[in-house]
């Protein structure tokens, strides 16, 4: 029996789809979790349920020690365990990506200097340190400009400026966030870039002995200028045509190798305008949320299992033809307290509309980016065109009332309070 370790975040979306994927394939999984250190021996958790991700140079030897029988393969799910995946699959001797092409490509100020240095298309940009006295702060880019944290996802800590006054509140705003929500914000800094224009589209592919499988392109339809970047719709399959998206799987090849991975599931994310192709990021795992589910009739089984099977060097399918398809990332429209969500058979009812899952829990704190990074929930559909799919979602979601106990906004981090903020990690 193939034997996988499966690094799980404790609030991710997708864990049990990895599990269900591993059932159906007759694996075992060695799973582990990032549960808080200091309240897991409380609650009887083994050392290997209790491992720091974000601090993968010391979480590697604790993984190892509660290890046992070495797996075949090792696999993150999401963006917070990718380093310590790759350190331990170069400890454990097996394929895989290496520590520093995922280092490279998790760091938005890497990623942008690895563009610039290959020749690519590349926003003009700044690295902003923490020491920066942001009274007298002028952004270093011409405006509009984006204020970035350097390692989050999801748009967190992404925020659009187009005035000086409306740059230094971002800058503190986004030093706030990324100091609760990374634990090496005081070292990191942030990325400040000139604004992308054009429209967003992201590739979801398999990397195989560094040749690139595309799994989908998809079409992002709704514009992202600003001044935060919640995403909503994918769609697939994209309505660009074949030559474009033929350049578009090229240049992603081209700057995966220049980044030097080669293996493995990759999502990038880019913009397009009269000037070519803008890469925004490419991350070495897989599409986030449960927006995989869309891709199932595509691939023929789940996306989860595609990737096992890769991991494990086991036989994978093809792609087949199919219809149109698409997912609505339901957004937050406010800050607030998630009381219940009304009218969800309605919703159901609509044409094309092939699934609901609302995600937020009862009493769930829930906020839109810049601050959040999780959603309400996902609308997937599937019809005979992408316009079909795209028409579907919109009515679906139009359907659906979202019951949010209003709280204190959160502000715009002007206050001492947002000044003083310390990272909510467990130490």
């Amino acid at each position: 029996m193939k034997r996988l370790l499966l690094l799980l975040p404790t609030t991710g979306y997708r864990n049990d789809d990895f599990l269900d994927a591993a059932k159906n394939l007759d694996v075992e999984i060695i799973t582990a979790a990032n549960y808080c250190h200091q309240l897991a021996p409380l609650w009887g958790i083994s050392p290997i349920q209790s491992v720091h991700f974000d601090l993968p140079e010391v979480a590697v030897k604790q993984v190892l020690a509660a290890l046992g029988r070495e797996p075949d393969a090792v696999l993150a799910v999401d963006d917070s365990g990718l380093e310590l995946a790759a350190l331990l699959r170069e400890q454990l001797r097996l394929p895989g990506n290496l520590p520093a092409a995922v280092h490279v490509t998790r760091d938005k100020l890497a990623f942008r200097r690895l563009l610039q240095s290959g020749g690519l298309n590349c926003p003009d940009f700044y690295h902003l340190g923490n020491d920066s006295r942001t009274p007298a702060l002028q952004a270093p880019c011409q405006f509009p400009v984006v204020v970035k944290a350097r390692r989050l996802s999801s748009s967190r800590g992404v925020i659009r400026t187009d005035t000086p006054q409306a740059f230094r509140e971002a800058v503190q705003w986004v030093q706030g966030i990324q100091l609760k929500a990374d634990r090496d914000a005081a070292q990191l800094g942030l990325v400040v870039e000139s604004f992308i224009p054009g429209r967003e589209y992201a590739l979801e592919g398999l990397l195989q002995e560094g040749g690139l499988r595309v799994l989908a392109l998809f079409d992002k339809p709704d514009p992202l200028d600003g001044p935060y970047f919640e995403e909503t719709l994918y769609i697939t399959p994209s309505r660009l045509s074949q030559e474009k998206q033929d350049e578009i799987r090229q240049t992603v090849q081209h700057v995966c190798e220049l980044a030097g991975l080669s293996s493995g599931p990759i999502h990038a994310e880019m913009r397009l305008n009269e000037q070519g192709i803008w890469l925004l990021e490419i991350a070495a795992r897989s599409i986030g949320g449960l927006c995989g589910r869309m891709l199932r009739h595509t691939l023929g089984m789940s996306l989860e299992e595609l990737i096992l099977r890769d991991a494990l060097n086991m036989p994978l399918p093809q792609a087949q033809l199919d219809d149109a398809a698409g997912v609505m990332m339901i957004p937050i429209p406010r800050h607030g307290i998630f009381l219940g969500v009304r009218h969800l058979e309605d919703a159901m009812n609509i044409a094309d509309i092939s699934d609901i899952q609302i995600t937020a829990h009862l009493g769930q704190t829930i906020a839109p980016p810049p601050e959040g990074a999780s959603y309400l929930g996902f609308i997937f559909a599937r019809g005979i065109s992408p316009d079909a799919v795209d028409s579907a979602l919109r009515q679906a979601h139009q359907r659906l009332v979202f019951d949010i106990h209003s709280v204190i906004p959160i502000s715009s981090y002007k206050g001492r309070e947002a000044q003083n903020a310390h990272p909510s990690l467990c130490p």
